[in-house]
């Protein structure tokens, strides 16, 4: 495992390589996001990017979500897959926000994860760019990268959530692993890492 001294040091690598971390999920409202990343699962960020601008044009509110035919809103999202679920919960997430919240997104872990399709790394992403508050974002890059790096020795995501939390200052988790997503997309790729171009190839464990 890395030394305090070293993950501090990676985080101001990483904010100095990546100032300006952000979701590639292209969005406008707070629901927007949460079905968006719904329609990430198994999907490209680029693919979901393609798809939702027709979806809420079709659907410009909740309530137009919430009474949607569940048909055409599978026709509209195919192309992201497992479309039959996703739709099932996009509508289903509509109608618990506005029969339960008052439209509006939760604001906490626990009523997030009540929502249908909603998980951890879904809720956590809420949490941290709609609400600003602390989160971890495990996703498939933070997976790779955290265990590459050597911040943890697990692939599971509950527990690499948990292990990070210890680790990261609360101000910085959430982006910090929006840099390990743009850093794993830029150089420290899934087939081939580039490690000679690496930014903290000095501070990395480089478990491959």
């Amino acid at each position: 495992m890395l030394s305090k001294i070293k993950i501090n040091e990676m985080i101001r690598t990483l904010k100095d390589c990546y100032p300006d971390p952000y979701c590639a999920l292209n969005y406008n409202k707070d629901y927007e996001l949460l079905f968006a990343t719904r329609l990430a699962a198994q999907c490209t960020d680029a693919r979901v990017n393609t798809i939702t601008p027709k979806l809420f044009e079709r659907y410009p509110t909740l309530e137009a979500l919430a009474g949607a035919d569940i048909s055409e809103l599978e026709d509209i999202i195919h192309s992201s897959g497992f479309f039959r679920a996703k739709a099932r919960d996009i509508v289903g997430a509509s109608n618990m926000l506005l029969n339960e919240f008052a439209g509006r997104v939760p604001d906490n872990m626990e009523d997030l994860l009540r929502l249908p399709g909603v998980g951890r790394k879904t809720a956590n992403l809420i949490l941290g760019d709609i609400y600003k508050k602390p989160a971890v974002v495990v996703d498939t890059h933070c997976i790779r990268l955290s265990n590459r790096i050597g911040l943890v020795k697990t692939k599971d995501p509950v527990k690499i959530e948990k292990e990070l939390r210890k680790i990261l200052p609360p101000n910085e988790s959430s982006d910090f692993c929006h840099r390990l997503v743009l850093h794993g997309r830029a150089v420290c790729t899934a087939r081939k890492p580039n490690c000679a171009g690496c930014c903290i190839s000095d501070i990395c464990k480089k478990v491959l």
